[in-house]
């Protein structure tokens, strides 16, 4: 017989991650394993039952190979002949947060679930943030893998 975790057996929790020299699709995969809540023994799929993730000092984060110059982010203005692209080159310099925000975005499943799951993400220039006081946990990220995940709690 399966199990759904209820809404009063919610908690949230807080993590904190410092993306310091972090590569950006691996960091996208932990964070959207937490957000959705995949970390957790009760994991519910169609619940946000998911957990906080404050992420610091974005401005450090890497790009393997030449993907900081060469990969483009397409976007349609909704005109014929509207397609844009830009490079994540030119994106750190207005929103240095949005790309690791899209590489979050786009490993989550789409639909309103998803939208909800995604405002648990707090992105931050610097290593000072307004969530002190939410206790949140440290993860290293250099000393995690997908595997390790799981051992979050």
């Amino acid at each position: 017989m399966t199990k759904f975790v209820k809404n009063s057996e919610i908690n949230n929790n807080w993590y904190e991650i410092d993306a310091s020299n972090a590569i950006v699709g691996r960091l996208a995969s932990v964070i959207s394993k937490i957000i959705r809540g995949k970390n957790k023994t009760k994991y519910t799929p169609h619940m946000d039952n998911g957990d906080f993730v404050i992420v610091k000092n974005i401005e450090k984060i890497k790009f393997t190979g030449k993907k900081f110059q060469n990969k483009k982010y397409f976007r349609h203005t909704g005109y014929p002949g509207g397609i844009k692209e830009t490079t994540p080159e030119k994106f750190f310099v207005k929103k240095p947060g949005e790309v690791l925000k899209l590489a979050v975005k786009r490993m989550l499943p789409g639909g309103p679930l998803a939208k909800k799951q995604l405002t648990k993400l707090k992105i931050y220039t610097g290593s000072e943030h307004p969530h002190s006081t939410q206790n949140p946990i440290t993860i290293d990220i250099t000393k995690l893998n997908n595997k390790n995940i799981v051992r979050l709690r």
